[in-house]
């Protein structure tokens, strides 16, 4: 794949009245996610059909490392930040760097309604 790739932008985008903002320089990107319920929201993904046939079972690839992989190949670090905080860290190390930010904003979300 790609070796070296570099960008500078500064990007902030609306979704459903919620802004994210993506800054890169060089090859380090951080995107900024307003808040956990947001970023809730975008990891959701689409609503389920209760109709649809049930998967079959199987190993399933883990979305956390593919993405990483990828950061890895294209030689840039992606850092996800919810609220200015680091939640993880892609593209650096073995695998990806979740922080301890990111378990309390996941549990802290189980219990707003």
């Amino acid at each position: 794949m790609a070796s070296g790739l570099e960008v500078d932008a500064r990007l902030t985008v609306t979704i459903e009245g919620d802004e994210l903002q993506l800054a890169a320089s060089g090859t380090y990107l951080i995107l900024n996610v307003p808040s956990q319920r947001v970023l809730d929201k975008l990891t959701s993904g689409p609503p389920k059909d209760p109709n649809a046939p049930p998967r079959p079972p199987g190993p399933k690839a883990d979305p956390l490392q593919q993405l990483h992989e990828l950061a890895k190949r294209l030689g840039l670090v992606l850092e996800l930040r919810v609220n200015g905080k680091t939640y993880v860290t892609f593209g650096q190390g073995k695998r990806p760097s979740i922080t301890f930010h990111a378990v309390l904003g996941k549990i802290g979300s189980f219990f707003r309604s």
